[in-house]
């Protein structure tokens, strides 16, 4: 698991936000191929029931302890470390997941962002009144009590649509789940859970409460398909069952004190997810004669699971022993060789390794990578790096262009795409490419300007 601190202000449609408070967030993500890959092998067969393409979706992890899930415009599904923490089995996380795709089919993006405007324009409106009002009266008091009435009335707007289109995700979200022959059980658990905290006060209401209202008519009606879907009582693929313990266990392991997780995985746990999270935690403190024995135990029993080669080859990267971690990536890519985020972790070993002999394997990695995520900065970066040391100036100036442009720095995007064009073969695809990215620059800057102005 690369944890990866992204410096970018997205912006956000929370759909159950009053206008005022729903602005610009700045989120940490984490980065972490056993866990895309659990979230998307449980989406997307909701994406499809959706109407979807489901490479079209991009699934975003948010490091996060609250709990939360939402979708974005673009299709986008970002999930909260700490909601999948919090959900009990994989039939909860999945009733979670195709709640939001009800969203998604229902094109509520669309209709929250006018929903938004509109509620947006009649505070604006009712602001300019008050304001009237109060000049003409000379009474700023009266003033102020139009323009709180009409942004009351504005946000009561917004919330009763909110609730509408959350009701409406409940019942596309069952129907994708009667459709698949999927119980919905595990969708009730998990808002009957959330239920009690509407009693709470807002600032100790999980985010999720706050972004999806609740009503105990919602869950009634979650309870009343439930008691008549002909599918409740149907189990958990078993596919989906392990994925979902081992992801809980390793974020646990990653995301809580070593000294909590080896409390709650106590040394008496056999099971796979104990011993996974127990060989986090100790690697985190860092206690390598505890985390490599129980690893290789794990390797010892799954030998072609590429999650616990990644494991292992981080361990050892991070500690310093970067040859040996180089065949434990390998390995993780051998076994999973489409993977960008493995072929990125391999390519960046084998670039830190200081061995020339490695540079032509860790340029092959990361120009795989940067084919199959395109807008990944790091990758773009690592890949700069390469043919740098290999002496290919005019390349690692071009990989550097792609990199600045993904990190917003736009002159120096500007300048490297300049300077890498002066050394490539005019009407290339990728001399073409630099012009691209110079214009996009460009016009980044330009406009990033504008709005300061």
């Amino acid at each position: 698991m690369f944890v990866k601190r992204i410096s970018f202000f997205a912006v956000l449609l929370l759909l159950a936000l009053p206008p005022a408070t729903a602005s610009a967030q700045n989120l940490e993500f984490i980065r972490d191929a056993e866990i895309e890959n659990t979230i998307r092998l449980y989406a997307t067969p909701l994406f499809e029931q959706a109407g979807v393409e489901p490479s079209a979706v991009q699934i975003h992890l948010v490091k996060d302890a609250q709990l939360n899930a939402f979708v974005a415009e673009g299709l986008n599904l970002f999930i909260n470390t700490g909601l999948i923490q919090r959900t009990e089995n994989a039939g909860q996380l999945i009733g979670v997941i195709a709640h939001e795709c009800g969203h998604i089919a229902g094109g509520h993006l669309v209709k929250g962002r006018e929903a938004m405007e509109n509620a947006t324009t009649q505070s604006l409106a009712t602001m300019i009144l008050g304001m009237a009002a109060a000049v003409a009266a000379r009474r700023g008091d009266l003033g102020s009590a139009i323009m709180m009435g009409g942004n009351d009335i504005a946000a009561r707007s917004y919330l009763a649509f909110s609730r509408s289109i959350e009701g409406s995700a409940d019942t596309a979200g069952l129907a994708f789940l009667d459709n698949l022959h999927m119980s919905a059980k595990g969708f009730l658990e998990f808002m009957e859970t959330l239920g009690d905290q509407e009693l709470l006060v807002t600032a100790r209401q999980d985010p999720y409460v706050r972004t999806h209202p609740l009503t105990r008519d919602r869950i009634d009606e979650i309870r009343h398909h439930v008691e008549n879907s002909p599918w409740t009582n149907e189990p958990v693929p078993p596919a989906y069952v392990e994925p979902h313990r081992r992801i809980r266990a390793k974020l646990v392991g990653f995301m809580e004190p070593p000294s909590t997780t080896l409390y709650r995985y106590k040394e008496s746990d056999t099971s796979l997810e104990g011993r996974y999270a127990r060989a986090i935690a100790y690697y985190r403190i860092p206690d390598l004669v505890h985390a490599i024995p129980l690893i290789d135990g794990l390797i010892a029993e799954r030998p072609q699971d590429p999650y616990f080669h990644e494991l292992k080859g981080q361990m050892l990267f991070e500690n310093g022993r970067v040859k040996e971690a180089i065949p434990e990536y390998k390995l993780a890519v051998k076994y999973l060789s489409d993977n960008p985020l493995l072929r990125q972790e391999l390519g960046q070993v084998e670039v830190e390794a200081d061995d020339p002999a490695l540079l032509p394997d860790a340029r092959e990695n990361l120009t795989i990578a940067t084919q199959r995520e395109s807008d990944d900065a790091g990758s773009w970066r690592l890949l700069a790096t390469a043919y740098g040391r290999m002496g290919n100036e005019v390349m690692a100036t071009a990989s550097m262009a792609e990199y600045a442009l993904l990190a917003g720095r736009f002159e120096e995007a500007i300048y490297d795409a300049v300077k890498a064009s002066q050394g490539l073969k005019k009407g290339t695809p990728i001399e073409i490419r630099m012009q691209d990215i110079r214009a996009q620059a460009e016009q980044a800057r330009d406009l990033a300007k504008k709005r300061r102005g």
